[in-house]
């Protein structure tokens, strides 16, 4: 082969794997126990740990603590419109009604949100949660917050203990279906473990979490 045309191929694959690059965004368990922290009531335990040989962030909530921990930074969901993550929980809450401000909380969930810099009016969120009672697929309006959609991606409690759950979700397509419009980007991502409306208690862990361009059905 010519030098120049090996040179030609060498230069399109860089550009193929910078492409990819950039289409794709990933925050280990590492990175996500560095996000900052936020609380709402009380403190959840959020500890680096290893799990089945991999680091995830243990979540440890007892009682009356709801507090979480995000990542503040533009996300553009044209390139990266997929996310993905892995978690686990050790068990649910019982005798609770999750579409109202007393049970209002979960073993894990994961935020995506958008907030505008100069209409704050227009913040939209979704939260994709997994439920103690309400069926996978479900959605409904956060009891506390009209601008803010739970999407129930995960429900009950773990068969045969807890067990690692990949979820893949398209932001695009949710916030079209639940707000009836795509921001061109979100401006933060948090977890949050929290058990202050009802008083139980649980464990959850958190995996990896990925961006990445393409489709939901794209595994």
């Amino acid at each position: 082969m010519p030098a120049p045309r090996a040179k030609a191929l060498a230069l399109l694959g860089l550009c193929v794997l910078s492409a990819h690059s950039l289409a794709e965004r990933v925050f280990p368990p590492e990175a996500i126990a560095e996000w900052e922290h936020h609380s709402f009531t009380g403190e959840t335990d959020y500890e680096l740990v290893t799990v089945d040989g991999r680091k995830a962030v243990r979540a440890t909530c007892s009682g009356d603590s709801a507090s979480g921990l995000y990542l503040e930074e533009p996300i553009d969901l044209s390139e990266t419109r997929i996310i993905e993550w892995r978690w686990r929980v050790d068990s649910v809450y019982s005798d609770i009604d999750e579409q109202t401000q007393e049970g209002d909380d979960f073993p894990a969930r994961i935020y995506a949100v958008h907030k505008p810099t100069w209409l704050r009016w227009k913040t939209r969120a979704l939260n994709y949660v997994w439920a103690s009672g309400e069926p996978e697929g479900s959605s409904w309006q956060n009891p506390f917050q009209s601008r803010a959609r739970m999407v129930a991606v995960n429900s009950g409690p773990p068969e045969d203990g807890a067990k690692w759950q990949t979820v893949t979700r398209d932001l695009r397509e949710d916030f079209r279906r639940h707000h009836g419009e795509v921001p061109e980007e979100l401006t933060a991502l948090a977890i949050m473990t929290d058990c202050d409306n009802h008083g139980g208690s649980t464990r959850a862990w958190y995996g990896r979490i990925r961006l990445r361009s393409g489709s939901a059905a794209d595994r």
